[in-house]
């Protein structure tokens, strides 16, 4: 099979034709529609997540169809389409595992990171950790909602009963959760790179209250915010604009070191508190919600063989929303 391939951390992927993945007793064998881009691919491409298993292949939001499955798979049968998230396994023995924080196992495996992904014609998945793919979906437009929007669900849960939310970066996850806040009735502001005029338009139109540059201090305070671009330095300027008693979540796998600020940003009983991953309960709620909405991903689309293309066009900002490789058109 074809399948972009990452030899060594800091290099391009590389088109080979691979052996064909062997499923094993509870793992289901996935013929690859789709597959989302993320930044976390980024991170693992450029060595800011340090163990992925190499050589590896990338991509962790797989969409496709079930080609064949081992013998202890029952809740999906071959020819059903399948969704394959970043969350790729956990021991499920652990205190973390058995308190329904699964995302915090620290025998976790990710797919695309220490299991091959989906940047791919065929991939591997535990069957346990893969879900169903709602029904009114395109694969392309699918696949950004098995990261950016399960990620972004998992963020804003954190906010609580906030009502007015600030978005610190505006690519996939938010494109996705200010459909979402805006659904639950919330107020949304997105903050962008100083002068990036076209993502606050974006922003506005799918239903953000307002959007400007990161740097804005608000005449009145944000409830809470969420931090999605991979930026330490926005972390003191989230607590400025947040009220007393408020939140700001860390949405990243990785950011950059946050610099010193002055206690009085966190004073006030602020809270600061990241986002690990996903559990499967997180996918059960967002993809049941995902149609009710509706939410509507954008999306670029890229053939297999243009994958370090696309890497390059999400590093360098050049698409609004999400970009997709497309493996296979289904």
């Amino acid at each position: 099979m074809r399948a972009m391939v990452l030899d060594k951390i800091g290099e391009k992927l590389t088109l080979k034709q691979v052996p064909l993945p062997i499923h094993h007793e509870q793992e289901i064998l996935i013929r690859v529609s789709a597959c989302g881009i993320c930044r976390t691919d980024l991170h693992v491409v450029d060595g800011e997540l340090s163990s992925p298993r190499l050589p590896l292949i990338p991509g962790h939001q797989i969409i496709g169809i079930v080609e064949s499955k081992g013998e202890n798979v029952f809740n999906f049968k071959v020819g059903d389409r399948v969704g394959v998230p970043w969350l790729g396994g956990s021991c499920g023995q652990c205190s973390f595992c058995l308190s329904n924080q699964e995302n915090l196992c620290d025998n976790a495996k990710y797919t695309g990171y220490q299991l091959n992904g989906g940047f791919a014609e065929f991939c591997v998945a535990d069957s346990r950790f893969c879900f169903p793919v709602p029904q009114d979906y395109p694969d392309v437009q699918a696949a950004p909602l098995f990261c950016a929007g399960l990620i972004g669900y998992r963020a804003l849960s954190k906010t609580g009963q906030a009502q007015k939310i600030g978005f610190y970066g505006f690519g996939a996850s938010a494109h996705i959760l200010t459909q979402l806040a805006v659904y639950f009735g919330k107020e949304v502001y997105a903050f962008t790179k100083p002068g990036d005029e076209k993502a606050q338009s974006f922003a506005k139109s799918l239903g953000a209250s307002w959007a400007g540059g990161s740097e804005t201090l608000l005449a009145s305070a944000l409830d809470a915010a969420i931090i999605f671009a991979p930026n330490g330095a926005l972390v003191p300027l989230a607590l400025k604009n947040t009220k007393k008693g408020g939140t700001v979540v860390c949405a990243g796998i990785h950011m950059s070191d946050i610099p010193a600020f002055p206690y009085d940003y966190l004073w006030g009983e602020r809270h600061v508190c990241s986002v690990a991953n996903l559990t499967r309960q997180d996918g059960e709620e967002f993809l049941k919600l995902a149609p009710l909405v509706p939410i509507k991903t954008q999306v670029t689309v890229y053939p297999l063989e243009k994958t370090n293309e696309a890497l390059e066009d999400l590093r360098n900002g050049k698409f609004e929303g999400a970009a997709v490789i497309q493996i296979l058109d289904v």
